[in-house]
């Protein structure tokens, strides 16, 4: 598909996501790239740096600083018997893999226990959720991801089964059933997304633009599932909510 795009010889490639960066930059050296969100792309070597970019690639990076232990605070703090971590995680994903160690790390300075639920296709999410303990004071977390996003019906039908307290990467999983959710509020990303775009077909250069981190926050909490599952939400949790499902 991004093979396509650089023979319809277009201006701009918007890449949504670490797999499609990676296509189009393994496509072309020349049309600009914008990321709407994907992790360090320095980490990743689609670029420089990220204050000087170098290439034809800039935009939005996800890897904000603290995001992931701001996630497992959350989930600590709803849960305070918590002990363990699942991390659900797409591993064919280069991007994931970096946010899984980000998240190791996080759960390490919170001297928790893990495990790790990889999964590949959606065929591996029901697996994944048999290989979890029949135990209390384990949480889930789910890393952000195409797949992911794509199955979220099903993930958090899974995580009501086995009746896991779990906090997702955007409100979306919310909406659908999700316990909770804390991340970058994506819609507020493209159109940051866009504004690199106006910018460069004004005549930036994208090797000059810097990349961006997110700056705009959602923690969602849905009432309704943390009643069906068995958790207690406090009142001082549900008052830094910006989106409460009841």
């Amino acid at each position: 598909l991004a093979a396509d795009l650089v023979r319809l010889r277009v201006d701009i490639i918007v890449a949504a996501a670490t797999p499609a960066v990676k296509a189009a930059k393994q496509a072309t050296a020349a049309i600009p790239i914008i990321i709407v969100h994907s992790a360090d792309p320095v980490a990743l070597g689609l670029v420089n740096s990220l204050a000087r970019p170098g290439g034809n690639v800039t935009g939005l990076s996800s890897a904000s600083p603290d995001y992931s232990g701001k996630q497992l605070e959350l989930l600590k703090e709803t849960v305070p018997k918590l002990s363990r971590i699942a991390i659900l995680w797409n591993a064919a994903n280069p991007g994931t893999a970096i946010a899984f160690r980000e998240m190791q790390a996080a759960i390490r300075v919170l001297k928790l226990a893990f495990q790790s639920l990889e999964v590949r296709r959606s065929e591996d999410l029901a697996p994944a959720f048999k290989d979890i303990p029949k135990q209390r004071g384990i949480g889930l977390v789910t890393l952000l991801d195409p797949l992911v996003v794509s199955q979220r019906a099903r993930i958090v039908e899974l995580a009501s089964e086995s009746r896991l307290p779990a906090i997702y990467p955007i409100k979306e999983f919310v909406e659908v059933g999700g316990l909770m959710a804390y991340g970058a509020d994506l819609t507020d990303s493209y159109r940051r997304a866009a504004i690199f775009t106006d910018k460069i077909l004004k005549g930036a250069k994208p090797a000059e633009l810097p990349f961006e981190y997110p700056t705009k926050f959602t923690f969602a909490v849905n009432l309704k599932t943390a009643k069906q599952i068995g958790v207690s939400i406090a009142p001082e949790i549900l008052a830094r909510a910006d989106r409460v499902i009841k």
